[in-house]
């Protein structure tokens, strides 16, 4: 499955902490308004302590098989909110609105991709029914307190992310293969790692696999599907986690009529705060 399509370039935005190193300290409602404003890139970094989200946008007639998706694989796709039909903001950041503060967008027509802008009002539909997925970006701050170095965000990069062999369980009309994203991790901060994402399940909790990409069926981790290549150290181990990009891969093997989704690692910002969804 190929991350760039026949109909669009897609677009190559940098991380946000290469543009303000002050990202870290934004405010919420701060980051969505600069990305209102037009500023693009990923977002991890940033708005520390504050919970991030994938977005998925579908026709009011394919959200229960959305939500049944959702709810038969709940490790890639926690689901923390669900709106109703049209509407365009969310009990999880209040005053938002989900057609303009994301950073960019991806927007699709029966599986393919054919847009990525940066505000999607123009695409709007109103038996759209949005689906809003905890994000692994919101416990790289539990990683990084913890002493866990985040290799991306050190490299000013992107998460990468991967399309693997497993396949998520099909609901209705939906099917298609578990996303993940990789984070090379030193061997000393392996226990550490997965006992603070393990705490988040709501954001895709503890790893699916450590170790050999060939058992996710990944034959190059110097070839994400989504996302930028990282640098590990030489004796750093490969830890994937489940990624709520895995909603796009199905909306590419499913090919529903219509759909809008985030561009992969550009997510909503949302008011909650980490600890929220903290479980011990």
């Amino acid at each position: 499955m190929e991350e760039r399509s026949a109909t669009v370039t897609v677009a190559e935005d940098r991380p946000l902490t290469l543009v303000d190193e002050h990202a870290h300290a934004w405010s919420p409602k701060s980051a969505r308004a600069r990305f209102r404003e037009g500023l693009t890139g990923p977002t991890a970094g940033i708005a520390a302590g504050h919970t991030q989200v994938n977005l998925i946008s579908v026709p009011a007639d394919w959200a229960y098989d959305m939500l049944l998706f959702c709810t038969l694989n709940p490790k890639p796709c926690p689901v923390l909110d669900v709106t109703e039909a049209g509407s365009w903001t969310t009990v999880l950041a209040d005053g938002a609105d989900l057609r303009t503060d994301l950073p960019r967008y991806r927007v699709w027509q029966d599986g393919e991709l054919v847009d990525e802008p940066t505000d999607v009002r123009a695409h709007w539909r109103g038996d759209l029914v949005s689906f809003l997925i905890g994000c692994s970006f919101t416990f790289e701050w539990a990683l990084a307190e913890a002493g866990v170095p985040i290799r991306h965000i050190e490299q000013g990069r992107n998460v990468p992310m991967y399309v693997t062999s497993r396949q998520c369980r099909p609901a209705g009309r939906l099917r298609g293969p578990m996303v993940v994203s990789m984070r090379p991790v030193p061997p000393e901060h392996l226990a550490t790692a997965l006992r603070e994402s393990g705490l988040l399940p709501a954001v895709h909790g503890s790893p699916v696999h450590c170790g050999d990409p060939s058992g996710l069926g990944i034959e190059d981790l110097g070839r994400p599907d989504f996302g930028d290549p990282v640098d590990a150290e030489p004796d750093d181990i490969p830890v994937f986690w489940a990624c709520g990009v895995t909603p796009q891969a199905a909306v590419m093997a499913s090919r529903p009529p219509f759909a809008i989704t985030h561009a992969p690692g550009q997510m909503f910002v949302t008011d909650a705060r980490d600890e929220q969804y903290r479980v011990a």
